[in-house]
């Protein structure tokens, strides 16, 4: 079983300790026992031990950023919402094909924002300017917000934050099974919680420092006996020998494991295995050992927005792996809602 994420190391902005929960990390950390060093911004953020560029990289991501989120407009996070929420940045996990590589840089340390309350604020107006329209904001678009939670609670504040909107959802995806705490928060309804499967090879060679299935999904019948609507992304979808029996026995795994009194509408997200160029390097420096295939003579490429492209399966490749997943959704949970397939 993983633990909970300790940092090994702490940076706090002097800023942040003008707000409370700021105050009261800076105290939980030295309390704990951890090393607090001051840096005057993430960007300035030096010395993080090691010897080499593999052990940096690795200390880095065991390093945590106390800090102030200075921009408070929000992106775009189509297809999963209409905005993204920006609790937290970075990921204490270890997943070869993570996006994150390349939007992360040389900087992969974990950043955590103490002005929830702004930013909250800001979330109210985007959704005052599209009322009466439901406005969705997602907040895993660049960390894995399940996974710091248990530290922070600024997940938590914002699930109870839109339990009382009626015009705004909350959406985020983990694959980590630290979800106690957020059992009993009052989410009326207004948080969908996602999880993030794949089947056996994918999670075994490609996602190292996470919870495994079994309590990925013991996680979930926790947050469906806690009443929020549940979700399921499989991402990436892989293509490797033996890939349609490996995620047709997950579907079956899922359907076993799921409570039979367990009705309420479940949603599914499918997104293939991509990657770019520069995320090609970047995995290939940090994990050199990594089994991921990334071949282009395998792929397509397609435009992205901005101008930046990436690679994809071919397109009978694609279909098949988009008609499979699909039907083992049909199969084993006929009444989910797929929502896309990317």
């Amino acid at each position: 079983m993983v633990k909970p994420f300790v940092p090994q190391l702490v940076y706090i902005e002097p800023r942040a300790r003008t707000y409370p929960l700021g105050r009261q990390l800076e105290k939980k950390f030295t309390e704990m026992g951890i090393e607090i060093r001051e840096t005057t911004s993430h960007n300035q953020v030096r010395n993080i031990p090691g010897s080499n560029d593999f052990q940096k990289y690795r200390n880095a991501k065991a390093t945590l950023v106390i800090g102030v989120r200075k921009t408070l407009d929000f992106q775009s996070s189509k297809p999963s919402a209409e905005y993204a929420l920006p609790l937290s940045t970075g990921c204490m996990g270890h997943c070869h094909y993570c996006y994150l590589q390349t939007t992360m840089g040389s900087k992969p340390y974990l950043r955590t924002y103490v002005n929830v309350d702004e930013i909250l604020d800001r979330a109210d107006d985007y959704m005052q300017a599209r009322l009466p329209e439901l406005t969705r904001f997602e907040a895993s678009c660049t960390s894995d917000v399940v996974g710091l939670d248990h530290l922070t609670h600024t997940l938590k504040r914002t699930i109870e934050f839109f339990g009382e909107r009626e015009h705004g959802e909350l959406r985020f995806v983990t694959k980590f099974a630290h979800v106690d705490h957020l059992l009993d928060a009052r989410h009326n309804g207004r948080t969908r919680f996602r999880f993030s499967l794949n089947d056996d090879y994918v999670i075994k060679n490609f996602e190292a420092g996470t919870s495994n299935l079994e309590e990925r999904i013991g996680a979930a019948r926790k947050v469906a006996d806690a009443g929020y609507p549940l979700g399921f992304i499989i991402a990436p979808a892989y293509i490797h020998d033996g890939w349609q029996e490996g995620y047709k026995r997950l579907f079956e795994i899922l359907r076993e494991q799921l409570p039979a009194s367990f009705v309420k509408p479940l949603t599914f997200e499918l997104i293939q295995h991509r990657y770019t160029l520069p995320a090609k390097r970047i995995i290939e420096k940090n994990y050199p050992k990594s089994k991921l295939r990334m071949e282009e003579a395998d792929r397509r490429y397609k435009w992205g927005r901005y101008g930046i492209g990436k690679y994809i399966y071919k397109t009978e490749d694609e279909y098949l792996l988009q008609e499979t997943l699909e039907g083992y959704i049909h199969q084993y949970f006929p009444k989910a809602e797929l929502l896309y397939f990317t």
